[in-house]
C-alpha cells in the first residue's frame, strides 16, 4: 500500500470545559501549534506530502498539547509553539526524535498517575 503522505502530523485541538479536571489541548495552543506546521509545510515545499491535521482528543490532553507524528508513531507531549521549528527540522525533515519532547514509558506512567489521583 502506498500512503498518501509522507508524514502525517496530528495536533489536539480538542476543547473542553473549563472545570474539567481533563484539561484539554486548544487552550494549551493546539490551533496555534497546526498553523505553525501548516506554514512551515508551505515553505517546505511539502503539500501533498505532509498534512498537518486538527485532531480531536488523542487521550494525553492532561500533558497537552498534543502532537502525534505518523507513520513514525512518536508522540509528542507538553508542546509549545516554540517546539515547532525544532520539531519539525527533527522529525519531518530528518526522520528523527526530540527527546525532550517526546512520550515514553515515564510519560505514559506519569499520565497514568494525574488520572489515579483523580480517581
Amino acid at each position: 500500500m502506498t500512503p498518501k503522505y509522507k508524514k502525517h502530523i496530528f495536533i489536539c485541538t480538542n476543547e473542553r470545559l473549563l472545570d474539567n479536571p481533563k484539561g484539554d489541548c486548544i487552550r494549551c495552543g493546539g490551533m496555534d501549534i497546526r498553523m505553525k506546521f501548516v506554514k512551515l509545510i508551505n515553505q517546505h515545499g511539502l503539500k501533498g506530502k505532509v498534512r498537518a491535521n486538527k485532531s480531536g482528543c488523542l487521550d494525553a490532553c492532561e500533558l497537552g498539547a498534543v502532537v502525534v507524528i505518523y507513520p513514525d508513531n512518536i508522540w509528542y507531549t507538553r508542546v509549545e509553539v516554540q517546539d515547532i521549528d525544532e520539531i519539525f527540522e527533527t522529525s519531518i525533515i530528518n526522520n528523527g526524535v526530540v527527546d525532550r519532547l517526546s512520550a515514553d514509558e515515564k510519560t505514559w506512567k506519569e499520565l497514568q498517575d494525574i488520572r489515579d489521583l483523580r480517581s
